[in-house]
């Protein structure tokens, strides 16, 4: 049997750690092919994330990859990021926390999980595309 990494159980101890001392917990994230968040909040290859109770919705600190959903700019997103590519978490208010090396993250294996768009494969602004997804529900009343 294959060891298990112990950077996920790292990753929900100094998380619970922050919460029960009032800090907020941050993870940075190295963006890879697997990982999706907004795209707009990406700055050099990396992202920062609140993962605090308060500024997530359905928060799984799982094994493998981290999911939740969030708010930017008034808008919710689904954010799916891989343990693998997560390099830091850290409490903002003290900067307490622990760094971690980057591996290779696999693509989710179910393959229902959000997809990621490469940035460079869009030519739209990322306020057209989001519209253009949306199915209303809006219906016509006579």
């Amino acid at each position: 049997m294959q060891e298990t990494s112990t950077k996920p159980y790292l990753l929900r101890a100094l998380h619970e750690w922050c919460s029960d001392h009032g800090y907020t917990p941050h993870i940075v994230v190295t963006v890879d092919a697997n990982t999706v968040v907004p795209r707009g909040h990406i700055q050099d290859g990396q992202i920062t994330l609140n993962i605090g109770h308060l500024a997530t919705n359905g928060l799984i600190l799982g094994n493998e990859y981290i999911e939740f959903q969030a708010r930017f700019g008034g808008v919710t997103e689904d954010i799916f990021v891989p343990v693998a590519a997560v390099s830091a978490i850290y409490a903002r208010e003290t900067g307490a926390g622990m760094g971690f090396e980057v591996m290779e993250s696999e693509p989710y294996p179910q393959g229902d999980a959000p997809t990621a768009v490469a940035p460079e494969t869009t030519t739209e602004a990322p306020a057209a595309r989001k519209d253009a997804d949306k199915v209303s529900h809006l219906k016509i009343v006579k």
